[in-house]
């Protein structure tokens, strides 16, 4: 690994705060001057932003600017996205507006997966620190300005915890399910490289509602936030509640179905429903 730099200039759609705090990602936090410090695949990284100036500090494998750019998804046109999303009606332009600098980061398929298998039934500031206890009792640690920093553990790292090693890092009733889901990566049992091709969203949504842990809204959010499977629509919570003021109006809104849910938001949001959300929850979240 080696320290690296990298600027990007007149960035536009995207702000730090937006990004890192709708709820997507779990091992960024907020430094004392602004900036943020993130673990991701094999790399630490500072981030901080000046207007449209956006500046990265790094120890990492691999080249940086590659690295920035698949991660904060560079390549994808948010301008366009948010003026066709903006066209579907008042709601979702004001959504827009309140969180324009969303960008939907490519997470690692693999930290993805157990991530928001820990965060069922879970809270925030919670999730990450039991993802940052496996990591310090698991991954690799990286020294970057002179503080430590562990990677997400590798399947054959995390198979080295029992149940019970788990449990005692506080996953709760979680811990037999990522014990067995690492067991069937490391056994070859489960082929993540193999899920990760599968093109077809319904076909893959399937195949990670098969693993112990993983319901709907998992399997949604593992799909959108790793590999940008725009077409789903996870609700939780936040999006039941915004979905129903906004659209449905129903007075008992537990027993409004996720069905109909799915089915209203394709129908408005089409293959932008994942997208769609982000800023939905974002503004209902921060807003309420």
């Amino acid at each position: 690994m080696r320290y690296q730099e990298y600027q990007l200039e007149n960035q536009e759609d995207f702000k730090l705060k937006h990004i890192f705090e709708c709820g997507q990602c779990f091992r960024w936090n907020l430094q004392e001057d602004g900036s943020y410090i993130g673990v991701i695949k094999n790399a630490v990284i500072r981030v901080k932003q000046e207007d449209k100036t956006i500046s990265f500090q790094a120890k990492c494998e691999g080249n940086l600017k590659t690295i920035i750019t698949d991660y904060f998804d560079l390549n994808r046109d948010y301008k366009a996205l948010k003026n066709a999303l903006a066209s579907v009606d008042n709601f979702m332009k004001n959504s827009i507006e309140f969180g324009e600098g969303i960008r939907i980061l490519h997470q690692d398929f693999w930290e993805c997966i157990i991530s928001f298998m820990i965060s069922a039934n879970n809270n925030i500031p919670r999730i990450k620190k039991i993802i940052e206890r496996i990591s310090q009792k698991y991954g690799d640690k990286i020294e970057f300005e002179e503080n430590h920093y562990y990677l997400f553990p590798k399947p054959e790292q995390l198979a080295k915890a029992s149940v019970e090693d788990l449990r005692n890092l506080g996953l709760g009733f979680r811990d037999k399910r990522v014990f067995e889901v690492t067991k069937k990566v490391v056994e070859g049992q489960l082929d993540l490289e193999k899920m990760k091709d599968l093109n077809d969203t319904k076909l893959l949504r399937e195949e990670l509602l098969k693993l112990n842990g993983v319901g709907p809204k998992v399997a949604d959010c593992i799909m959108l936030f790793s590999l940008q499977k725009f077409d789903v629509f996870p609700i939780d919570v936040w999006v039941r509640r915004v979905m129903n003021e906004l659209y449905i109006h129903d007075e008992k809104e537990e027993k409004i179905s996720q069905k109909m849910l799915e089915e209203l938001a394709r129908k408005k949001f089409e293959n932008m429903a994942g997208i769609a959300q982000q800023y939905l929850f974002y503004w209902k979240r921060e807003t309420s």
